[in-house]
């Protein structure tokens, strides 16, 4: 999916690039799709936007408002230009005429999805990667009633996609190994971690992790031994702050000492299985929610949305900033000839 195109900047600026495709379409103008919109208006693409909302075009300038300072533009960019490059077509069929890519956003509902794939096999140009921001039905079950479901896979993001890195890419059976490559290389050019999840497991498996730390989360919550801002801040000062810099396995491997993962795990780490049995089972009946939300409420009640969403996004940033500034080899580590 190699192509050499021109990406001009409302400024005026033209840059050439090799990556990504120039058309996108985005389908879907809800929180996820919003992200994507940005994240590639960013890069210089020219964005169809498909959605049902009257205030489309709106919520696109209020999201970047909002959120356009956490995005990759060069210094002095009102995040605003970059409505130049949005066309907000009501009409999926003209949307697609042309385009090289599609990311598709609409609720996880299989039946819509389904029925939305079915129009598209009729719509898009046989070349065009269709991906899906799904975080839990296979390619397999989206494209069922696609006559060539060969270009589908699922894109799948962590929330929010114009600044979280992760991307899990999901190949069905009906597949092209080579769609899976494309959507690789389109994130990666749009400044994405693509991951290849080789099995359409339920869930896929960020969201599996997440998962299963929130059900001892709220296990712990409802038997009092924290309240939700305690168990916050448990994470954010201890096991949060450790995996932005290393996984899990890469941890326990250091906490094994010389000896490694396998030291770990045959000495510090033999009681495991006991450990895991004695892990919560919280029944998620409305007394537990009506705890949750009451607690939750106390504790981040008194911002917006938006101000809540617009300070996540600034620590995002700064942990990320100074993640790739700790990837770059100081100017004595760096030495003459060693530029990277």
């Amino acid at each position: 999916m190699t192509r050499t195109w021109s990406a001009v900047y409302p400024e005026g600026e033209a840059v050439e690039r090799t990556e990504p495709p120039r058309t996108v379409v985005v389908i879907g103008a809800g929180t996820i799709g919003l992200g994507w919109t940005m994240l590639f208006l960013a890069h210089g693409m020219r964005v169809r936007l498909n959605s049902r909302r009257a205030d489309v075009e709106e919520s696109v300038g209020e999201a970047l408002r909002t959120f356009g300072q956490a995005l990759p533009l060069p210094d002095g960019t009102d995040p605003l230009s970059l409505l130049a490059l949005l066309e907000v077509q009501p009409s999926l069929e003209e949307a697609l005429r042309g385009a090289d890519v599609l990311q598709e956003n609409i609720p996880d509902d299989l039946e819509l999805k389904q029925e939305l794939y079915e129009r598209v096999h009729g719509a898009a140009d046989p070349s065009t990667l269709l991906l899906s921001s799904t975080s839990k039905f296979s390619p397999d079950d989206l494209g069922k009633r696609m006559g060539d479901p060969r270009r589908l896979v699922v894109g799948h993001p962590f929330n929010p996609p114009h600044l979280i890195p992760l991307v899990e890419v999901v190949g069905g059976e009906r597949t092209e190994p080579t769609a899976v490559q494309e959507a690789m290389e389109f994130y990666r050019a749009v400044g994405r971690v693509p991951v290849h999840i080789r099995r359409a497991v339920p869930a896929f498996v960020a969201n599996r992790l997440q998962s299963a730390l929130l059900r001892e989360s709220i296990h712990l919550v409802r038997e009092g031994v924290v309240t939700v801002t305690e168990l916050d801040t448990i994470v954010t000062q201890s096991i949060g702050l450790r995996w932005s810099t290393i996984g899990p396995f890469h941890a326990f491997h250091l906490g094994g000492g010389p000896g490694g993962l396998r030291q770990w795990l045959t000495h510090l780490g033999t009681g495991l299985e006991r450990g895991w049995a004695g892990l919560g089972q919280p029944p998620m009946g409305p007394d537990t929610v009506d705890l949750l939300v009451q607690q939750t409420d106390e504790a981040y009640g008194h911002a917006t949305y938006e101000e809540l969403a617009a300070d996540r996004d600034r620590k995002h940033l700064a942990v990320l900033r100074a993640l790739d500034d700790g990837e770059r080899p100081s100017a004595d580590e760096a030495g003459p000839g060693n530029d990277r």
